[in-house]
């Protein structure tokens, strides 16, 4: 409030003054405010600093703040020159597959949304919905599914998050996907392809190959070549020899590895050729496909060296395998992908010797052993100490060569002896989830059932990791009867977490309502671990619940029209 005298009255009046009013602010003209003020209210928040700029009346500050820092952007950028207008992208590809019913949309996005995961040890009763999002894709993909254009970006977050989604995800988001790819840095993986819908040119398009193959980045040539095996594996292998010798080493290595996919007879002379490469990596990865390959040179010449080591003594009673391990590793060997030099703790002539014998092929074991089948071979008594390193070398040639004959006679009855405490014998190597995967599906599922229901879960984990899913009804049932065994024992409940988190993605959707009466709090047997009752409760509450929710999301995904009919 001032006071003032009127000189020529000589009264004195009065005149009461406040602050502008934010009214009067915006009708007075204010120079702009500093940019860095307006990022300051804006990361404090508008309710702890009162932004340095007008309000008009009936706005609030922080659409004022919104409004003052785009005039301040527009203000910035008027002095800059504009930049040329960036080329166009060329339209993304049709992809002609059906789009997802409604329902499995909304699936997709809420699976897409859940996919950070709750964390934390116990997780309650509610299903983990990042561990059904492979199953999800898969079923989309196998039924001929694309996935929503609005979706593509999460999809691909997704997959650049986990590398296991990647197959099914990329073949889900189809070609689209190796189209957004070039235009995100973060997406780059998409760009080595899977197959299906996001595979690159085939043999149709030969220019296209052709233009790729000698322009295209390392992981589009990888994702070309592999696709191209997969079609026509002589196709591939023509197109990798024109420029073979003059690819770096790493790139041959994984062009190489390629070679994989529809290997035969048919690529023996271009692998003998690499067994001369100036790569080591390169020489050992061509020796260890044509050792694949039964009726290949080198596999010949593996197996005769093979047969001067490992002979059957008849005159021992019963007769038994003699073994006289190499005492040398010549150039001819290392060649042949024979690395001389052992591991530490490992001999030179145990190692040898082992690396001969895996890449022998096994047929030739039944003329030097008298006609003897896999099993009696197994069975034979072995020299001097010899057995367990004879036996992890022929496991190993049985995985390499898919020979589930030699498999099923190295794995031997699921509940023999030596199983009970460990999966392979004391000192061995021998890796009998490997073995399983030679096996049939319903074969495998078989021995791994009657495995647990003779040893218990503890050494069962990996091996149910390679059985299909659903798990077929023995192996379900012996898996929920091992996991009710060890709730009744009172057992810790927590180390049984893993093959919990196997069931709840891998068992038989049908198998939901019989399991509900295990989802009771039971009493804990003395001795048990505190809390164990409520914690398997839980954990059968999940496993129930996210049966059904599988089932449920089964039913949401039908064939697609003029699809494949079944996943």
């Amino acid at each position: 409030m001032t006071s003032s005298t009127d000189t020529d009255t000589g009264t004195t009046r009065t005149a009461t003054t406040t602050a502008p009013s934010p009214t009067t602010l915006a009708a007075t003209p204010t120079a702009p405010a500093p940019w860095p003020d307006l990022v300051s209210a804006a990361l404090l928040g508008t309710g702890r600093r009162m932004p340095p700029v007008a309000v008009r009346s009936g706005q609030g500050a922080a659409s004022a703040l919104l409004d003052a820092a785009a005039v301040s952007t527009v203000r910035r950028r008027a002095a800059l020159r504009p930049a040329p207008a960036g080329e166009r992208p060329v339209p993304a590809p049709a992809d002609p597959r059906p789009p997802l019913p409604p329902a499995a949309r909304r699936r997709l996005s809420l699976l897409l949304a859940d996919r950070g995961g709750a964390g934390g040890s116990r997780r309650g009763t509610t299903p983990d919905l990042t561990e059904l999002l492979p199953q999800w894709l898969a079923a989309a993909e196998g039924y001929g599914y694309r996935a929503p254009e609005a979706l593509l970006p999460a999809l691909l977050d997704a997959a650049r998050a986990r590398t296991d989604l990647r197959p099914a995800a990329l073949a889900l988001a189809g070609p689209r996907a190796v189209w957004l790819a070039r235009l995100n840095d973060e997406w780059k993986f998409a760009l080595r392809g899977i197959g299906g819908p996001a595979a690159p040119p085939g043999a149709d398009d030969p220019e296209e190959v052709r233009l790729r193959w000698e322009e295209g980045l390392f992981a589009e040539r990888v994702a070309l070549l592999t696709a191209l095996r997969r079609r026509d594996p002589q196709a591939g292998l023509a197109l990798l020899v024109t420029t073979w010798s003059t690819e770096r080493a790493e790139d041959r290595l994984m062009f190489l590895d390629s070679l994989r996919e529809g290997l035969s007879a048919a690529d023996e002379p271009f692998l003998e050729q690499a067994l001369s490469d100036r790569s080591r990596n390169v020489r050992a990865t061509a020796a260890e496909l044509l050792s694949a390959l039964p009726g290949s040179a080198l596999a010949a010449r593996m197996a005769r060296r093979a047969r001067t080591c490992i002979g059957l003594d008849r005159t021992a009673d019963p007769a038994a395998i003699v073994v006289e391990a190499p005492h040398e590793c010549d150039a001819g060997m290392q060649r042949d992908g024979v690395t001389p030099k052992p591991p530490s703790g490992r001999g030179e002539r145990s190692w040898w010797l082992g690396q001969l014998v895996e890449a022998a092929p096994l047929e030739g074991w039944h003329e030097r052993f008298a006609g003897r089948d896999p099993a009696a071979i197994v069975a034979l008594p072995v020299a001097d100490d010899w057995q367990t390193e004879l036996h992890d070398a022929w496991s190993r040639a049985a995985v390499r060569q898919r020979n589930a004959d030699w498999a099923r006679a190295l794995l031997g009855a699921p509940g023999a002896p030596s199983h009970a405490a460990e999966v392979a014998p004391a000192g061995s190597t021998r890796d009998l989830t490997k073995l399983l995967t030679v096996l049939p599906d319903d074969e495998r599922a078989r021995w791994v059932a009657e495995f647990i229901a003779a040893h218990g879960l503890s050494d069962a984990f990996r091996m149910l990791g390679v059985c299909a899913v659903p798990w077929a009804e023995p192996l379900g049932r012996s898996v929920v009867d091992a996991l009710d065994i060890a709730r009744d024992a009172g057992s810790y409940p927590w180390s049984f977490s893993g093959v919990m988190g196997l069931a709840e993605r891998c068992l038989d959707p049908a198998a939901a309502d019989r399991l509900d009466m295990l989802t009771a709090v039971t009493d804990e047997p003395e001795g048990a671990s505190p809390g164990s009752g409520g914690y398997w409760s839980e954990a059968f509450q999940r496993l129930v619940g996210t049966l059904r929710l599988r089932a449920t999301m089964r039913a949401e995904l039908p064939p697609a029209p003029g699809g494949r009919t079944a996943p």
